[in-house]
């Protein structure tokens, strides 16, 4: 899947237009600007929002669990380079981490635990295929066949300013993933193309990656003709045979009770979000628009780079990449709804353009 730098202009998504309408409910005309309503029927007052450790326990929530789909044809009727991604995340309530595990994250670098720790536990599955699905021959100047599949177990630390995360992935590479058999049954279920090539796909391989990242609150918060507004810059790196790259960016937001979360999750590597939010309650519904930029200095790419031991189909990984996102999140009752947009640089050398694709993100909080 490719896309021109004036594809933008083109192809505005109609979820993305639902998402901006959604978001008015952050305008003073729909909501009240000055408060928000807690789990007890509290009025609190935005500019006094607490700290994850100064909140009542019930205004924070418990378990989270949330469900992520990425895919090109929510932006676009081409089919290729990152193609599908799915996930499923379950995320604890604050404290609810063992003791040991609190012990080992003292001593982790760059790691900071004096906020509320979560611990988290995640599946999903990605797969990458060339542009053109239809040759059965391996496509020399494009990116390998590849599917991942994977489980993150993830710790989690909030101060209410900062939000740090370590995950550690260990996953599979290869016909093991499955990729192949979940594209062709879904290509079969949707009346698409066949994809003809993947007997040519990257060799089994196990995965093990570290990924870390820091979100910083500045400029928080802010207001935009009467409506509020943050600045979340951040921070991080993935080190492992699947990802080695580091990278930084930030997001901005305009909507309501933005203190609610860090922004959507996305399914890594990506601008981070938070897997969690707070929810206020059925009548206190709270919405905002996003927009993000990321730069990557990428030093290994298996979906690139290809096979780390033996032989195999790759392409030259380009050293920087960026992404650029913007959508919507709605929060009502114990429900955070996020609709993304991601535009990619390119990638690889002889890539015609950058990737593009789309984010659907369900939470649930318990």
């Amino acid at each position: 899947m490719t896309t021109g730098t004036g594809c933008l202009g083109e192809r505005i998504p109609r979820w993305l237009v639902l998402g901006c309408c959604l978001a008015l409910l952050g305008h003073p005309a729909m909501a009240d600007e000055e408060t928000v309503v807690s789990s007890d029927g509290t009025e609190i007052v935005l500019d006094e929002l607490p700290t994850p450790q100064d909140r009542q326990p019930a205004e924070l929530p418990g378990s989270v669990i949330t469900l992520q789909v990425e895919n090109d044809v929510f932006t676009t009727s081409d089919d290729g380079q990152y193609t599908h991604g799915m996930q499923a995340e379950w995320l604890s309530a604050p404290g609810d981490v063992a003791d040991f595990i609190r012990q080992g994250a003292d001593v982790l670098p760059l790691f900071n635990t004096d906020g509320d720790l979560r611990g988290s536990f995640a599946v999903g599955q990605s797969m990458y295929t060339p542009d053109d699905i239809d040759d059965p021959d391996v496509i020399a100047n494009d990116r390998p066949y590849a599917g991942w599949l994977y489980s993150n177990f993830g710790l989690l630390s909030d101060t209410g300013q900062r939000l740090d995360k370590m995950v550690l992935s260990l996953g599979v590479v290869g016909p093991a993933s499955f990729a192949d058999r979940t594209q062709k049954w879904f290509h079969e279920v949707i009346d698409s193309p066949d994809p003809k090539g993947w007997s040519n796909q990257l060799h089994n391989e196990p995965t093990i990656n570290l990924f870390y990242e820091r979100q910083l609150r500045m400029l928080s918060p802010f207001k935009v003709l009467g409506i509020e507004g943050d600045l979340t810059p951040h921070y991080g790196g993935a080190l492992g045979n699947a990802f080695t790259h580091g990278a930084v960016g930030a997001t901005i937001r305009l909507g309501t009770d933005l203190v609610q979360d860090y922004g959507p999750p996305r399914i890594q590597p990506s601008l981070p979000g938070s897997g969690y939010f707070t929810p206020r309650g059925w009548d206190q519904p709270n919405a905002y628009l996003f927009a993000g930029v990321e730069g990557r200095a990428v030093a290994r790419n298996i979906f690139l780079d290809g096979n780390t031991f033996g032989s195999s189909h790759s392409v030259g990984h380009k050293v920087f990449v960026g992404d650029l996102q913007f959508g919507a999140a709605i929060t009502w009752g114990d429900m955070r709804l996020s609709l993304t947009h991601v535009i990619q640089t390119k990638e690889f050398d002889g890539e015609d353009g950058g990737d593009q694709f789309g984010a659907v993100s369900f939470s649930m909080a318990f």
